[in-house]
């Protein structure tokens, strides 16, 4: 795995919590965007990061930051903490005894009338908007125990899909909580060993979840590993398949790989799933000298094609683009749908450009992003709740690098290759993340 500093640049912490208001803006940014963009990663609450590898990233203390549209105007930006127990040890040991212990540093979620921190298989954190730490889940008593950091919405049911991977059995649980997050199904499901599961996929009838060849390896704590995980040349990767509310997994052997990301999923048929995500043919495969990873390739768009009756998966690229942090129009999750946004990654140390796909005309739009300047995952807004599936805007938070400060780009959605929308100016940086969500004032 290549190196970086990840006290330097993009990745480095910011060192307060703040809150500036009336931020300039270059161009117009649409009435329509009237609400937050919340942004959630990894800001160690004592200003550094210990290492450089990957692994010395992830895991560090959650912070997010929001920045408020409203009316035409960037109206705030603020970052906050979450308030953990991990964040009462450090800066306030006397705070409230219960803070959760949790860490949840990966996404952010809007569901059944709360807003969710997500953690990396730990407990979610129910916040507010304004990034407020309110404390556990009131209602969303089924991921009390811990979900993975991609739930996934049906946009027409309401419904919510997840699952929690654990280290020791049950190795892996499958949940399916009503529009209002009230517990429907919550099953295990048998797996021989655990497997390092980050995200998940559905259809409008079926769940999909993988079984791929990153997992743990306990003996590398001994050896000096942060995290226990590497990739398995002995492991037979596979996709599991079950039907949204439960019954008999059925699973399908693919090539080797590692998906960290999917994009989307459907029913091209009553026997047919068309799985999209973003693979890697090998992932945290460790060097000859046991110590060290080996350079990942970069992962590309790739196409699973189930057939639920023969047992047969077709496998294939759908683009040579390196990418990485892939988003749609969520309206369309498990459902056919035809564009995709991603960051682009010129090298695995570099998440910098923006690449639209239209899976129909099989055209790629980018938007570029200048060499030491860094972004987030592009976020699709649709201009309103009937509006065309590319119909809206796209925001990403642009790291630059000559003044170390961050910049709220807003794209047409439509076409990201003409000149932004409007562009925010933030007086400081979003330090590089993970994910994020748009939450608007009406939700």
């Amino acid at each position: 795995m290549a190196t970086l500093d990840l006290n330097s640049g993009a990745t480095a912490a910011v060192l307060d919590e703040v809150d500036i208001t009336e931020l300039p803006v270059i161009g117009e940014i649409p009435p329509q965007l009237d609400g937050v963009l919340v942004r959630n990663g990894p800001n160690p609450l004592r200003g550094h990061f210990n290492g450089n590898d990957v692994l010395d990233w992830w895991p560090e203390d959650a912070m997010l930051h929001g920045i408020s549209l409203s009316g035409g105007r960037a109206t705030n930006y603020r970052n906050r903490w979450a308030r953990t127990k991990r964040w009462a040890s450090a800066r306030e040991p006397h705070a409230a005894p219960d803070l959760l212990d949790t860490n949840p540093n990966v996404n952010v979620l809007s569901h059944g009338g709360e807003i969710l921190a997500l953690a990396e298989g730990g407990a979610p954190l129910a916040i507010t908007a304004a990034l407020e730490t309110l404390g556990a889940t009131c209602r969303h008593p089924g991921l009390a125990n811990g979900t993975t950091a991609h739930p996934k919405v049906d946009p027409h049911t309401g419904e919510l899909m997840s699952f929690r991977a654990d280290w020791k059995n049950p190795f892996l649980r499958y949940t399916v909580a009503d529009a209002k997050g009230a517990p429907t199904v919550d099953v295990d499901i048998d797996m021989p060993s655990p497997s390092m599961m980050h995200d998940m996929a559905i259809t409008a009838t079926h769940s999909i979840l993988m079984d791929l060849n990153v997992g743990y390896d306990f003996s590398m704590l001994s050896r000096g590993h942060r995290m226990p995980l590497r990739w398995r040349d002995d492991h037979q990767a596979r996709l599991g398949v079950v039907r949204r509310h439960g019954g008999e997994v059925q699973w399908f052997e693919i090539a080797p790989c590692f998906i960290q990301h999917v994009v989307n999923a459907y029913d091209a048929d009553a026997a047919t799933i068309v799985l999209d995500a973003v693979r890697y043919p090998r992932y945290f495969r460790l060097a000859d000298d046991d110590s060290t990873f080996e350079p990942s390739p970069l992962g590309v768009l790739w196409r699973y094609v189930i057939d639920l009756n023969s047992g047969v998966v077709t496998e294939k690229q759908m683009a040579d683009v390196h990418i990485e942090l892939p988003r749609i129009d969520e309206r369309r999750t498990g459902r056919a749908y035809r564009f995709l946004y991603a960051v682009e990654q010129p090298t695995n140390t570099e998440f910098r450009g923006v690449v639209r796909y239209d899976l129909g005309s099989g055209s790629i739009q980018r938007y570029g992003v200048p060499e030491g300047d860094q972004n987030s995952e592009p976020v699709f807004v649709a201009r309103s709740a009937s509006s065309a599936e590319d119909d809206g805007w796209v925001l990403v938070c642009v790291y630059r690098r000559a003044t170390d400060t961050s910049d709220l780009v807003i794209l047409d959605g439509n076409d990201i290759e003409r000149a932004p929308v409007a562009t925010v100016r933030l007086p400081r940086r979003i330090p590089a993340g993970f994910h994020g969500a748009w939450l608007a004032n009406d939700r």
